[in-house]
């Protein structure tokens, strides 16, 4: 129940909340992985129900398809869909000019993959997830597993001369074994506290045999969605160059908020 959210949990909804207000009747849809992500699901799947909204889905992860299938949205796969109108998914930081850090549950891969095939993104988040510059967040990256070791000690060698305030990389966990990708990957996770040029780091990491993807996303966002606690929302259009304002009223909705695992 929406009274039982917490401020921050709050932002995250109207964020989606707003933002499923995109997806229109016969259009193919990116479904982003993460919590503010599944509460888009959530909101889709409701307008689906209750509305008679008519979409396809393409989840960027399984978590994501599971959850999608469950409320009720159809899914199918990006090989199916060739191309997609939007993609909504959050971001782990982002910035003036909506340029982003995700991964930090996993997904970037499938979700930088279909981010690019789609017309437009936008990421819902909370104001905590706005920064002046990039890399206080660690930057995830996927690597083979094969020589994953060996990948590590290049990246860190390569981060010398990169323009950061840190060089740690660290294997990323599941308990006492290594985190797995839905494609099998692992990822190492970059301490580097502050990203002086992420465009140079990000093509510069792709280079690198051994790594799959990085979790920089330069110039793929359209439109940054920001939910605060209040209520309020905030629009910011990088193509347009405007600003929105709006606010949401908490509406309860069992259906909508019970059984919400991520």
């Amino acid at each position: 129940m929406t009274g039982e959210l917490s401020p921050i949990d709050k932002a995250k909804f109207v964020a989606a909340r707003r933002a499923a207000d995109f997806v229109e009747d016969g259009m193919r849809v990116g479904l982003g992985t993460g919590s503010t992500a599944a509460w888009l699901v959530r909101c889709l799947g409701e307008m689906v129900r209750e509305d008679g909204l008519k979409f396809k889905g393409v989840p960027t992860s399984t978590r994501t398809a599971d959850l999608a299938r469950e409320v009720g949205i159809e899914v199918i796969s990006l090989d199916e869909a060739r191309w997609l109108d939007l993609t909504i998914d959050g971001a782990d930081e982002f910035d003036g000019d909506l340029n982003l850090i995700k991964g930090g549950g996993g997904a970037l891969l499938q979700e930088k993959i279909v981010a690019t095939a789609s017309d437009r993104m936008v990421v819902i988040t909370d104001i905590g997830k706005q920064v002046e510059t990039l890399g206080a967040f660690p930057l995830p990256v996927e690597v083979i597993p094969f020589g994953w070791q060996t990948t590590q000690a290049l990246v860190e060698e390569t981060l010398i001369s990169m323009d950061v305030l840190g060089r740690d990389a660290t294997l990323r966990m599941n308990g006492e074994t290594p985190f797995v990708t839905d494609e099998g990957n692992f990822i190492l996770d970059l301490h580097l506290h502050r990203i002086g040029n992420a465009r140079q780091l990000a093509l510069v990491l792709n280079q690198m045999p051994g790594v799959v993807e990085n979790g920089l996303f330069i110039d793929i966002c359209d439109t940054v969605v920001i939910g605060y606690g209040d209520g309020r929302v905030e629009m910011r259009d990088i193509n347009e160059g405007t600003i929105e304002h709006d606010r949401l009223d908490f509406v309860e909705s069992e259906n909508l908020f019970t059984d919400l695992s991520d």
